[in-house]
């Protein structure tokens, strides 16, 4: 049995409609849910098969960190599925520096978010005081490591090209894998 503690306007996205959402991820991932919706701290408890049981409290730590619960679900889909978050606060000095960094990881009208899920396949959503990636094991590495290259002053065009440069790597390492030897 795992505690995991959400934030408190996540609850109702981890219940959905109806009661919906928790009863998807406790059937897929074999698991019971118990939500305490007055501190947004969730129990989960194994059902079935412990290796899903083990991601759902992932799966929950997505969805509280401002996935959706589709994208979080995700974490099922595959063993190598990983669930990563940055913390965007660490790397802040005060409030206004906070604001700045977000900003700087989100871009104008949210092209670099969009740019490191479109370079890197991974999933990224940026909440409160977070950055948190869901993904492969390259494809989570590759979008922390924009992630910190922006955190630290990086220009957006160097980190760009580097996602560009991962991205290659990644396709020619998938060509590789599946090449036919025949």
């Amino acid at each position: 049995m795992k505690h995991v503690t959400i934030p408190q306007d996540r609850i109702g996205v981890l219940i959905g409609e109806g009661g919906e959402t928790m009863r998807e991820i406790e059937s897929r991932a074999d698991v019971r849910l118990d939500i305490d919706s007055d501190n947004g701290s969730v129990r989960v408890e194994q059902t079935g098969d412990p290796v899903r049981g083990l991601k759902a409290p992932e799966i929950v730590k997505a969805i509280g960190r401002g996935f959706a619960p589709e994208d979080a679900l995700a974490l099922l889909a595959d063993d190598l599925m990983l669930f990563d978050i940055v913390d965007i606060d660490a790397a802040a000095r005060n409030k206004n520096d906070l604001q700045r960094q977000k900003g700087r990881l989100i871009g104008e009208n949210g092209r670099t978010r969009q740019l490191m899920e479109e370079l890197t396949g991974a999933d990224v959503v940026i909440y409160g005081t977070t950055l948190g990636i869901i993904g492969q094991p390259q494809q989570v590495e590759a979008v922390r490591s924009a992630a910190e290259m922006l955190l630290d002053g990086a220009p957006h065009g160097a980190v760009y090209s580097f996602l560009e440069r991962k991205r290659n790597e990644m396709k020619r390492q998938g060509m590789e894998y599946h090449q036919f030897t025949g």
